[in-house]
């Protein structure tokens, strides 16, 4: 699997701010730690059982991690060339494309607020994707900076994990897409991540 990451900590990249709530008020944050039933309500993981299962992981209790956000979709034709590029599938017969986003913060409160730590987690993370056998993904982590607002302001840090899949059909990227984010949360969720 090709693994990358990159900070997007500049003055005018966004914050992730949470909780959040969109501006015309059709979805909010959902702290999926809280309860089994609240994973109904995040319409993304319904419409892709793998990214359900990727969010109970990520959630459950001894997971060093929760999530803020996350979304599915099929590549559009700019990805997709983006993404055969990157893979070197340009000539591969992969004319399809699917990727994924969950955005992270790290629960011990000392890493979510070190960029130099959460730095350290990352390369880790991506030296321990690469030899996942998924020639046709892609693991994209961006750190970022967060704003967490339950008790009183947290300023810190937060990661976006993104997974991208290519398939000689829509269902074949997809497939791949699923076992590419099983991969990546098998790892968040191992004994080789967290030493």
């Amino acid at each position: 699997m090709l693994a990358e990451w990159s900070a997007e900590c500049a003055a005018d990249d966004p914050v992730l701010v949470v909780p959040w709530k969109d501006p015309d008020g059709k979805s909010a944050f959902i702290d999926l730690r809280a309860g089994p039933r609240d994973f109904d309500a995040v319409a993304e993981a319904e419409q892709h059982p793998p990214l359900m299962q990727a969010l109970r992981a990520l959630n459950a209790s001894r997971s060093p991690v929760f999530t803020a956000k996350c979304d599915a979709w099929p590549l559009d034709s700019e990805e997709l060339q983006h993404l055969q590029l990157d893979l070197d599938a340009h000539t591969a017969g992969a004319p399809a494309g699917f990727a994924s986003y969950i955005d992270l913060i790290w629960r011990e409160r000392s890493l979510f607020h070190s960029f130099h730590r959460q730095e350290q987690v990352l390369r880790r993370l991506t030296r321990l994707a690469v030899p996942v056998p998924r020639r046709w993904a892609a693991l994209d982590c961006v750190l970022r900076p967060a704003l967490l607002d339950f008790d009183g302001p947290q300023e810190g840090f937060a990661v976006s994990l993104y997974v991208k899949a290519l398939g000689s059909s829509p269902l074949s990227a997809w497939k791949e897409w699923a076992a590419a984010l099983a991969a990546a949360v098998a790892i968040i969720r191992g004994k080789d991540f967290a030493r």
